[in-house]
């Protein structure tokens, strides 16, 4: 029988250097597995009791500054198979970077994927949250998941037992999350699509502030809306709140300037949503996912 490798288990690790954001206070215990076996492998060894919270790039993420309880799970640079299976089709792990799908894809004549090099996270995270770019969505792609249970089962699971929206799904089983996905494509011009791809990327570098530490976009786009347009319009471009600053370059950027803490952001954040709302009448709803201590997800 093969031996299971095994991954890092720490204690007291910090979360900023896991987040976009640079934000954040420590986890109390934190594991970077090698692979999928040995996460299945090391979730059997938990009490059933365990809070866990699985992270990936951490770019669209809020970690408390007062730390996150339980077990942290690093996906990055863990789950990071991909695997061509069919003339059209990826298994990708969660721990991939969308932008390497992008690519990926493309390599093997597989298009209409390319606006994955838009989302700036990994496959978990963008199952999770439906995330999408360039007019492009994740679940339009997806034709089956893998789950993993806090039992360190795995079950494959249709794309049609989940319901997907705009940032959000429904379907995910409480004390389930997502280890793979199955997508799928249509064939056409690889080489079409990686200059697509690098026309997509330069875009992006010109109208977002990509070298800067934020969590991407802050705020779902109302419905016939741009989240960017109504804060700009409410004059709030620059405004800041301790080490965070509303982007100068994209106002749906949130940006921290070297010391920002989690309260910054949430109260930067606040003050977006009712400027914005006594403003337009708009309520934004925030796209970043807050984790830890002191955030609704732990309360």
């Amino acid at each position: 029988m093969k031996k299971i490798e095994k991954g890092k288990l720490l204690t007291d690790v910090s979360l900023k250097q896991f987040t976009y954001w640079k934000i954040g206070g420590n986890a109390e215990r934190f594991y970077w597995p090698v692979n999928l076996a040995d996460l299945a492998n090391f979730l059997k060894s938990l009490p059933e009791n365990e809070p866990l919270t699985f992270i990936g790039l951490g770019s669209n993420l809020l970690v408390m500054d007062a730390g996150v309880p339980g077990t942290v799970i690093v996906t990055q640079g863990a789950l990071k198979e991909m695997t061509q299976i069919d003339s059209n089709k990826l298994r990708v792990e969660a721990g991939v970077a969308c932008a390497q799908v992008a690519r990926f894809a493309a390599r093997y004549n597989m298009v209409e994927g390319e606006f994955f090099c838009g989302i700036p996270g990994t496959m978990g995270g963008a199952l999770y949250m439906n995330a999408g770019a360039f007019g492009g969505e994740t679940w339009q792609r997806v034709i089956e998941v893998e789950t993993i249970d806090h039992l360190g089962n795995i079950h494959k699971r249709p794309a049609a037992e989940f319901t997907p929206h705009y940032r959000h799904i429904e379907g995910l089983k409480q004390n389930e999350w997502f280890v793979a996905a199955i997508l799928e494509f249509e064939l056409g011009d690889g080489q079409q699509s990686l200059e697509k791809i690098k026309a997509m990327l330069d875009k992006r570098s010109q109208t977002q502030p990509t070298g800067e530490p934020s969590c991407g976009s802050t705020f779902r786009n109302p419905p016939g809306n741009f989240a960017a347009k109504l804060i700009e319009q409410s004059g709030l471009k620059g405004t800041k709140i301790g080490g965070l600053q509303v982007s100068q370059k994209h106002a749906n950027f949130l940006v921290n300037t070297g010391d920002a803490s989690s309260q910054d952001a949430l109260d930067l954040m606040a003050l977006v949503q009712k400027t914005v709302h006594d403003k337009f009448g708009i309520d934004l709803i925030p796209e970043v996912k807050i984790i830890g201590r002191g955030s609704a997800s732990s309360a």
